[in-house]
């Protein structure tokens, strides 16, 4: 598991702070972005950057996250249910948290320009890599 230092830990939860009300257009943006495809998504019949369901989804995504973030200690504890949803039922390629990790990174980079500092960027990204790999533990 990539480690998060105390201070990793800080930044990460006071950036998200930024985040907070800003949840459901941050990640309906991220999964707008090629992550939303027919591959999983056939149900959908509008896949559309902004549409209803990419929208719902983004924001039960961005809910996780945000709950990852106040559970940053235990991380696969805090995503177990969700690695098991994923794994077990819904078969999502677990390559697919990375990229999503990637989308995130990019729309929180974009939104916030002037708060998303080199350093901001790194533990970010660790807590991403984290997250992904929480994710991806049932698979193993």
């Amino acid at each position: 598991m990539t480690s998060l230092s105390e201070k990793d830990k800080n930044i990460v939860q006071t950036f998200w702070a930024k985040v907070a009300g800003r949840e459901e257009d941050i990640g309906c943006d991220a999964v707008s972005r090629p992550f939303a495809t027919k591959t999983y998504f056939s149900h959908w019949k509008d896949l559309s950057p902004g549409s209803d369901p990419v929208r719902k989804h983004g924001a039960t995504v961005m809910a996780a996250v945000t709950d990852a973030v106040s559970k940053i200690d235990d991380l696969i504890g805090a995503l177990l249910s969700l690695s098991e949803l994923h794994a077990f039922t819904l078969r999502v390629d677990p390559a697919n948290f990375k990229v999503l990790s990637h989308n995130l990174l990019v729309v929180l980079s974009t939104t916030f320009p002037n708060d998303f500092t080199p350093e901001v960027h790194v533990a970010i990204d660790k807590f991403l890599t984290a997250v992904a790999l929480a994710l991806s533990e049932k698979y193993r």
